[in-house]
């Protein structure tokens, strides 16, 4: 690990744009990866990225700066997070943006999950 590392997200080593004009970003960092999201309304990952790339959601924390999103987790459980929440959520979950909003938001994980 170097003493520091600064990288900009509007410059991320990794960018994907899904099928509905969605966009995703990330940064890699000696120990993380941040991601950063703006999900327009409709997208879901189940429909988008899971059917896309045959895999399962990876667990991972997240931030919603704006917009609303619904998390179901592997169990059935579901939570709406907005602007300014923080959340947690495992492996095998599902997201999909919840109104006419996009949402944007920050996603971190460990660089050792695929980013």
């Amino acid at each position: 690990m170097t003493g520091i590392v600064v990288k900009n997200l509007d410059n991320g080593e990794k960018s994907w744009t899904f099928l509905d004009g969605s966009e995703r970003t990330v940064v890699i960092l000696d120990s993380v990866f941040i991601g950063r999201g703006k999900y327009l309304p409709g997208w879901r990952w189940s429909e988008l990225v899971g059917k896309e790339t045959g895999k399962s959601s990876e667990a991972h924390i997240g931030y919603v700066i704006s917009g609303r999103m619904c998390t179901r987790t592997a169990d059935g459980q579901e939570v709406s997070v907005g602007p300014g929440e923080a959340f947690e959520v495992q492996s095998g979950h599902d997201a999909w943006v919840i109104g006419d909003e996009p949402c944007i938001a920050l996603d971190f994980g460990q660089i050792d999950s695929k980013t």
